[in-house]
C-alpha cells in the first residue's frame, strides 16, 4: 500500500477544486491522499516536479492521468527498485485502444502511445531510456538532478540525466509491472504517426545539447537495427504468409526509420542555424 498519492494538477483551477472536492468525500484506508497545483510552469514535467518536491517518501512511483495499473504493479515496481545498484525502474504500459488498431500499424513503434513496443526486453533487464507513462525512481536522485526538464521529453531527459548523475548505476525495464494505457483514436491515424514520428526526433537534438557529454543516442540506433533486422524480416514473413497487413507494416517501419531521421536532421540544421544568428548578433553588438 502506497504511503502517500499526490495528484498533481497543472493549472486547471476547476479541475483542482473537483478533484478536491472529491478527495475530501473519500476513505483513504490510511494512505494519505491529496491533491496540489503545479508550482510551474510547463505541464507533465512542471507536474511531476512539483509532486517530487511535495512528496515525504524515499521512492516515487508516477503514472500518467490516462494510465491504471494492474493490481500488483507498485508491489513490482518498488521490489525492483530496492536493489540499490537500480536508480530507476519502469513498467510496461500496455495499450488499451479507443477503437480497432490499424492493420498497418506497426508494434515497433507504439513507443508513439506510450506504449511498450516490439524490441524491448521481455524480462528485466538494464535499458537506457524507460517509458514516461510509468516510473519509480528514488526521491533524492530525482532532487539531485534538478526534477524533470522537458514536456515532451522528460522521461528521455530524466534517463540521460539519471545516469550521468549515477554512472555506475542501471535504469531497468520492468515487463512485468504492468499498466493499461488508454490511446485515444485521434492517435491511431497516418497523420498522427508520421507528425509524431518526425517532431519527436527533432525536438530531440534541443534535449541531447542541453545532456553535453551525457547525450547518448545508442538506444536509437539499436531501435533502428532491431527495426531492420528483425522487424521488417518478421512483417514481410506474415505478409506472404497471407497476413497482407504484414507489407503495410514493414512499409510504414521503413517510413518511420526515414522520418526520425528526417527529423533529426532538421533539428540539426535548426540549431546550426541559431547558433550562427547568435554569432551574427554578437558581432554585430
Amino acid at each position: 500500500m502506497p504511503g502517500e498519492i499526490i495528484v498533481c494538477v497543472d493549472h486547471n483551477r476547476e479541475l483542482f477544486e473537483r478533484f478536491d472536492s472529491w478527495i475530501r468525500t473519500q476513505s483513504h484506508s490510511g494512505t494519505r491522499l491529496r491533491v496540489v497545483e503545479s508550482k510551474y510552469e510547463g505541464h507533465q514535467a512542471a507536474s511531476r516536479t512539483t509532486g517530487t518536491e511535495l512528496a515525504v517518501g524515499e521512492y516515487l512511483v508516477f503514472l500518467d492521468d490516462d494510465a491504471s495499473a494492474d493490481s500488483n504493479w507498485l508491489e513490482v515496481m518498488l521490489a525492483t527498485l530496492d536493489d540499490p545498484r537500480v536508480i530507476a525502474v519502469g513498467g510496461a504500459p500496455l495499450p488499451v485502444y479507443s477503437r480497432d488498431r490499424p492493420a498497418w500499424f506497426p508494434f515497433e513503434f507504439d513507443w508513439i502511445f506510450g506504449c511498450a513496443y516490439e524490441g524491448l526486453p521481455t524480462t528485466a533487464e538494464p535499458v537506457l531510456h524507460l517509458i514516461g507513462t510509468t516510473i519509480a525512481a528514488r526521491r533524492e536522485d530525482l532532487l539531485a538532478i534538478g526534477g524533470f526538464h522537458f514536456d515532451v521529453f522528460e522521461d528521455m531527459d530524466m534517463c540521460h540525466r539519471l545516469l550521468q548523475h549515477s554512472p555506475d548505476r542501471q535504469l531497468i525495464y520492468q515487463p512485468s509491472a504492468i499498466v493499461r494505457h488508454y490511446v485515444h483514436e485521434d492517435r491511431l491515424t497516418w497523420t498522427y504517426f508520421w507528425r509524431r514520428i518526425f517532431w519527436v526526433n527533432r525536438g530531440k537534438v534541443a534535449v541531447m545539447q542541453s545532456l553535453g557529454e551525457g547525450a547518448n543516442l545508442s538506444s536509437e540506433r539499436q531501435f533502428v537495427g532491431c527495426t531492420f533486422s528483425r522487424g521488417i524480416a518478421r512483417e514481410l514473413r506474415l505478409g506472404i504468409h497471407g497476413d497482407l497487413g504484414g507489407f503495410a507494416r514493414s512499409g510504414a517501419m521503413v517510413i518511420g526509420v526515414g522520418l526520425a531521421g528526417v527529423g533529426y536532421l532538421a533539428g540539426l540544421i535548426e540549431m546550426q542555424m541559431r547558433t550562427l544568428m547568435g554569432h551574427h548578433l554578437t558581432r554585430a553588438n
